[in-house]
């Protein structure tokens, strides 16, 4: 996977969106510092976002940190715990939607329209049953699924393999984990199933994945 990819929000001059320390059971996403006022984008005001300014985008995709336009990205100045999340998509516009998934650091951000409308603590695959790396578009939505290999519910499914890794509503607790799908918060699931549509792609990124390859 390429370097663009793996450091996708890796901003100059913001803290990494969407990135956290994920310790003790607990994600810490780091407060970013908000973008210098000449910079900011005029659509709104908003004091639960931090808005990207074009020269920090232009810096960023010269470096080879970004492959896709991030316009502005959610403040979360808590701890989050397991089944915690953060939604907030009042006065983004409609647009393109795209999920990131950091296993590395148990985060699960959406984005719609450049802006970052939710992000979650995520289960993901255990050892036996790793979640893959890389993108993958949205083959099919499940609003109902159960699963007969596991004899297991997974309301709220986005199908991303064709050997069934999805994304889907799970009981998101400390010592829990799934078999390669990516388990998040029934409520937050809900709202994710409501967003994306067929195709959307979403990207998957693991330090550990990468250095295996």
């Amino acid at each position: 996977m390429k370097r663009g990819v793996l450091v996708l929000l890796a901003i100059a001059g913001l803290a990494t969106a969407a990135a956290a320390a994920f310790t003790s059971g607990l994600a810490h996403r780091d407060t970013p510092r908000p973008a210098r006022l000449s910079e900011a984008p005029s659509q709104w005001s908003d004091k639960d976002r931090t808005f990207i300014g074009e020269a920090q985008l232009l810096q960023a995709r010269a470096q080879g940190d970004l492959d896709r336009d991030v316009k502005s990205i959610l403040n979360v100045n808590k701890r989050m715990e397991y089944g915690d999340f953060v939604w907030n998509d009042r006065n983004v516009p409609k647009g393109p939607v795209w999920v990131r998934v950091d296993l590395d650091r148990q985060l699960i951000s959406v984005f719609r329209d450049g802006h970052e409308i939710g992000t979650a603590v995520i289960l993901y695959g255990a050892d036996e049953k790793e979640t893959p790396a890389g993108v993958f578009p949205v083959l099919a939505k499940i609003k109902d699924h159960e699963s007969s290999l596991y004899d297991a519910k997974m309301p709220y499914t986005l199908r991303l393999t064709g050997d069934g890794v999805s994304i889907h509503a799970s009981d998101v607790r400390w010592g829990r984990a799934t078999h390669g799908c990516i388990g998040v918060p029934p409520a937050f699931a809900a709202k994710l199933f409501d967003q994306v549509s067929k195709g959307d792609q979403v990207v998957i990124l693991s330090d550990q994945a990468e250095r295996r390859s």
